[in-house]
C-alpha cells in the first residue's frame, strides 16, 4: 500500500491535533504517511521530501505547524503538489502561525484551513485526491451525509430537553 497524501508536522507536539486528519483517513481507508519534519531544525529533510513527494505517489500534502509556521511554505516553494497548511495554536492563540501560512507570496499557494483544523485539512485533502475518482466522491458524499444525520438527531434530542419558557 503507498500513501497517497502525507501529514507533515513541525514536530511530534502537533499529533494530538493532527491525528484528527489521521482518523479521518483511517475511517475513508485512505493510504497516508506521518512524518514530523521542521523547516527549521531539518532544512535538508524538508527539501528532500518535498523534492521527492510526487515520485513516491503523494498527491497532496497537509503540512502543520506552529508559531513561525514555516514548514508548509517551504515544502510548497519546492513541489509542484498541493500543500494544505494546518496552523498549529502553539503561541499567540495561534494566530502567529495562521498569519505564516496565508501570507505567501505569489507563485507559491498553501490552502489554509482554520487554526487546529486537522480534519478539514484531512478533507480538502480527500477532496482533490477524488476529483477523478467516483468510488472516493461517494465516501465523501456518505460522510456529509452523516455530518447532516448528527444535526438532525441532535435537534430531536433538543426538543426533549424542557424549560419553562423554551417555546420549541
Amino acid at each position: 500500500m503507498k500513501p497517497v497524501v502525507s501529514i507533515i508536522m513541525g514536530s511530534t507536539s502537533d499529533l494530538p491535533i493532527m491525528e484528527k486528519a489521521a482518523k479521518f483517513f483511517e475511517e475513508m481507508e485512505i493510504p497516508f504517511e506521518m512524518n514530523a519534519l521542521s523547516a527549521h531544525r531539518t532544512p535538508e529533510a524538508v527539501e528532500q521530501f518535498a523534492k521527492n513527494a510526487q515520485n513516491r505517489g503523494i498527491k497532496v500534502i497537509i503540512a502543520a505547524a506552529g508559531m513561525a509556521a514555516h514548514l508548509p511554505g517551504v515544502i510548497a516553494s519546492m513541489t509542484t503538489l498541493p500543500v494544505i497548511g494546518v496552523p498549529i495554536n502553539s503561541s499567540l492563540e495561534g494566530i502567529d502561525a495562521l498569519f505564516s501560512i496565508v501570507q505567501m507570496p505569489p507563485g507559491i499557494p498553501v490552502a489554509t484551513v482554520g487554526i487546529n483544523g486537522a480534519l478539514n485539512a484531512a478533507i480538502l485533502a480527500l477532496q482533490i485526491v477524488s476529483a477523478n475518482d467516483e468510488q472516493l466522491q461517494q465516501k465523501l458524499a456518505d460522510y456529509k451525509e452523516g455530518l447532516k444525520n448528527k444535526i438532525t438527531k441532535a435537534n430531536e434530542e433538543l426538543a426533549a430537553v424542557k424549560y419553562k419558557f423554551k417555546t420549541n
